[in-house]
């Protein structure tokens, strides 16, 4: 499988997806490239360091053209993964990678997401409803937000004096431990 990991932060998923499949080549994962809608993302300075191609794509380019598809196509990409990329993925390129495209939420859906429901405001607003529990949801992409198909999903527990900060740091705990291994499995099933 040649993955294309999306961002649009830090990265510190795509670390370790990246860190992951270039550890384990017998997993059949390579990280090909690496987009970002901002070209101050940090994880651009990850994909260099660890050898990785990047590209930033421009708001206009991305909506009302299909160039982007032109470079997937150059470095043979054959998945997606979303890994806190923030832009509502275009039709044509959902009808271009049909079930070959995943994201992760920061939090169990279908509570918290859709449009503006990503990173410290999901975590605010599971605090401010008192809830016992957050977690993870990889999905597939659709036309709409965080209303793909699930495939995974993973709790942890929360304690009432935990702040936004702390449920962030264990939603983030589970990400990093999880999404890797999901893309494993999916790439592992595609060869069957």
């Amino acid at each position: 499988m040649n993955l294309a990991i999306f961002v649009s932060g830090s990265g510190s998923n795509a670390r370790t997806i990246i860190d992951r499949f270039q550890a384990h080549p017998e997993y059949g994962i390579t990280v090909v490239l690496l987009v970002s809608n901002k070209a101050t993302a940090g994880a651009l300075m990850i994909a260099a360091e660890r050898d990785v191609p990047s590209l930033v794509v421009k708001r206009d380019a991305f909506y009302q053209s299909e160039e982007l598809l032109a470079d997937l196509k150059f470095f043979d990409v054959d998945f997606i993964a979303l890994a806190g990329f923030l832009w509502l993925i275009p039709p044509y390129l959902i009808k271009a990678f049909p079930n070959r495209m995943l994201n992760i939420h920061p939090a169990l859906l279908p509570a918290y997401g859709g449009k503006g429901m990503y990173g410290p405001n999901v975590h605010r607003a599971v605090k401010a409803n008192g809830e016992t529990e957050s977690g993870i949801t990889i999905h597939y992409v659709n036309e709409a937000y965080d209303e793909g198909d699930y495939v995974f999903q993973a709790a942890v527990r929360l304690d009432a004096e935990d702040t936004p900060e702390q449920i962030a740091e264990r939603v983030l705990r589970l990400e990093h431990g999880n999404y890797w291994r999901v893309l494993r499995r999916l790439a592992a099933s595609s060869r069957e």
